[in-house]
């Protein structure tokens, strides 16, 4: 195979050729933004091979040749894309594991067979690719100082309300968008790890995890405002937990090791039960993405890698607590902006 001059391309078709595939199939937006710069407002497929190409649809075929570094075609139909292929005798496709069933049915002509070359080549951030989400991240905490949450409890807000103010900072602030559904959850609605806002007022303690997007990156942040003696002892775990994994990570240890580290704290002050979810995950284009910082991970930390760490500890129908920040790998972890843990 010829080498492209996209490096993450170049990587994918070495990938390609030593498991002999003949090329692969991608429709999933963001894969194909990493790949190509070209970000789809209906669909697109990308097809990396030899000379790759993104078959896009009418609407798209302004946007997509000001942006995509690939070839573009207008998308005709299906039955089309398909008799190109053959006609290259492509017979062999490595396809995403998020491909739907409806598109994976069109394709049945061919040998499919599902692939993570594009999840492998996206662990690892370039320096932009950081660059951005420290922007994000630095937006997104500027934003939380400034919606200023004991003063909205103070003033009897609901959660609602409150969500969608930050929502408006950080937009404010240079964002595009939040990363995801902000969760603002208070009182007892913190021992659920993904609560939806309400219209409830704002009760104690009160948990934000949010984030925004920087030219497509993600931020993830979790702060708890404690009030209490009680909230502040189950505070003080959560931090030694997120603390103590976020200085074991470095090059060459394993995520399960990661989240063995904060687990085993936790469970040593008796809470194991109560800590029901993973340590972390990468984030980048999407806000999850692979791998985790799970205790069945076995995937290698390297450079470059950027993901989050977010212990938590959750007391049914009391309250919850997470601490959460984002890490970049540089030899050792090293935490992404500054944004203090108590507020």
């Amino acid at each position: 195979m010829e080498s492209s001059k996209n490096v993450h391309i170049d990587n994918i078709l070495k990938r390609l050729e030593k498991n002999n595939f003949d090329a692969m199939f991608l429709a999933n937006f963001n894969n194909i933004r990493y790949l190509t710069g070209y970000l789809s407002t209906s669909f697109a497929f990308l097809i990396i091979k030899e000379n790759p190409i993104v078959y896009v649809s009418a609407m798209d075929m302004e946007i997509a040749s000001k942006t995509s570094s690939c070839q573009i075609k207008k998308f005709e139909s299906f039955n089309s894309l398909v008799d190109d292929l053959k006609e290259e005798n492509i017979k062999k496709l490595a396809i995403e594991e998020d491909l739907t069933a409806g598109i994976y049915k069109k394709l049945d002509d061919f040998t499919l067979e599902i692939s993570d070359f594009v999840n492998l080549e996206r662990m690892i951030k370039s320096k932009d690719e950081i660059s951005k989400m420290e922007t994000a991240v630095n937006i997104a905490h500027k934003s939380l100082i400034e919606l200023d949450v004991r003063a909205k409890q103070e003033d009897s807000w609901e959660e609602w309300a409150c969500s969608y103010e930050l929502g408006r900072i950080m937009r404010e602030n240079g964002a595009e968008i939040e990363s995801f559904d902000t969760i603002f959850a208070s009182g007892a609605d913190t021992s659920l790890p993904h609560s939806v806002p309400s219209h409830k007022v704002l009760e104690t303690p009160i948990l934000v995890d949010y984030g925004c997007k920087f030219e497509g990156y993600c931020s993830d942040t979790t702060r708890t405002f404690i009030y209490t003696e009680k909230q502040e002892e189950i505070s003080s775990i959560v931090l030694e937990a997120h603390d103590k994994a976020i200085n074991a990570i470095k090059e060459g240890v394993q995520y399960s090791e990661i989240d063995k580290i904060a687990r085993d704290i936790i469970t040593e002050y008796g809470y194991g039960d109560n800590f029901i979810h993973s340590t972390g995950h990468n984030l980048g284009l999407d806000i999850h993405e692979s791998p985790n910082a799970s205790i069945r991970d076995q995937n290698i930390i390297e450079k470059n890698m950027v993901f989050t760490i977010e212990p938590g500890i959750y007391l049914e129908g009391e309250f919850g607590v997470r601490i959460e920040d984002m890490v970049f790998v540089d030899k050792k972890g090293i935490v992404m902006g500054d944004l203090p843990v108590y507020l």
